[in-house]
């Protein structure tokens, strides 16, 4: 019998390339890893990896039980939500991961909504970007996931994660009442006008940045990149301070997140968007607690629309 713990390291070798990767994703030493896989040959009596230097690298052998690997953890996980289905009425600890712009607009109400239809539920909140929220997931660390992807963007889908579409999140543009395209509140603007201007952006090689730089090429145009942050109320206080053009989630730019004097004008392309997704592990979906959740996440999203 193969020791699934030293499969899932295979399948994260998979998936992130190097055994330091999937060392920090275990909180463990390379070369603990290094051992387990080491052993896993044995147990297989297969040559799964190759050695270059350094480098280590999967052989065919190693990717096929690698990809076989998710139909088993998503055996696994099935069968533990069969046992858990006839457990009565959901209870006991429930974990969330949750990007930031959400935090108040998404988890808050689903923690109400789980809290009002099984009070026996605790849930437990992880502030986490998406890519972190994941690992997280990966790693059993979390039950439940809050997350986003942009439509402009090619993210490739998560390995042993499923997701549910909860809601769209436009991308709006954020102004100063100075601001030369501030005219005409929310009318949607054409990135086009905006060219001129100074931005403030999230730092290249992150989604939220990515994003932004490839829907202003769409448009024609490179931004004038005068500030970077990850934050979007620190955009927002700079943009106010400064009368720069900010585009940021319409989650992160209701009225009450705003500084007085600010206009907030969507953008005539509506596919600059996110869309927010729940995710969880494969096979997990019918275990009660996670069923509580996201039937509560897809009630949130039904009602948070901008």
């Amino acid at each position: 019998m193969l020791d699934v713990r030293r499969l899932v390291l295979l399948r994260d070798l998979d998936a992130h390339g190097t055994v330091t990767a999937v060392a920090e994703l275990h909180r463990v030493t390379p070369s603990a890893v290094s051992q387990q896989l080491r052993l896993l040959e044995e147990e297989t009596g297969t040559r799964l990896l190759e050695r270059a230097g350094r480098s280590v690298y999967l052989t065919a052998a190693g990717h096929r039980l690698a990809a076989d690997t998710e139909q088993v953890l998503a055996a696994l996980e099935d069968a533990q939500s069969r046992l858990r289905s006839g457990a009565g009425e959901p209870a006991g600890p429930l974990r969330l991961a949750c990007f930031p712009s959400a935090l108040a607009a998404m988890a808050v109400p689903l923690g109400e909504a789980l809290e009002g239809a099984h009070p026996g539920l605790r849930l437990h909140i992880t502030e986490a970007e998406p890519e972190a929220a994941v690992r997280l997931l990966q790693q059993r660390r979390v039950d439940l996931a809050l997350v986003y992807r942009y439509t402009n963007l090619a993210t490739p889908p998560d390995s042993g994660i499923e997701t549910r579409t909860l809601r769209t999140d436009p991308l709006v543009a954020v102004l100063r009442d100075d601001h030369p395209a501030a005219d005409g509140a929310g009318a949607p603007i054409d990135l086009r006008e905006l060219a001129d201007t100074p931005w403030i952006t999230a730092p290249p090689q992150t989604n939220c940045g990515d994003a932004v730089l490839q829907a202003c090429r769409s448009a024609g145009f490179t931004p004038q990149v005068r500030h970077t942050c990850t934050d979007f109320a620190a955009m927002v206080a700079l943009a106010a301070s400064g009368g720069h053009t900010v585009l940021i989630s319409s989650l992160a730019a209701t009225p009450d997140r705003l500084p007085p004097g600010m206009t907030v004008r969507p953008v005539t392309d509506r596919r600059l968007a996110r869309t927010i997704e729940v995710a969880f592990r494969q096979g997990t979906a019918h275990q009660p607690a996670i069923a509580a959740g996201l039937a509560a996440a897809e009630l949130v999203g039904a009602t948070s629309g901008t």
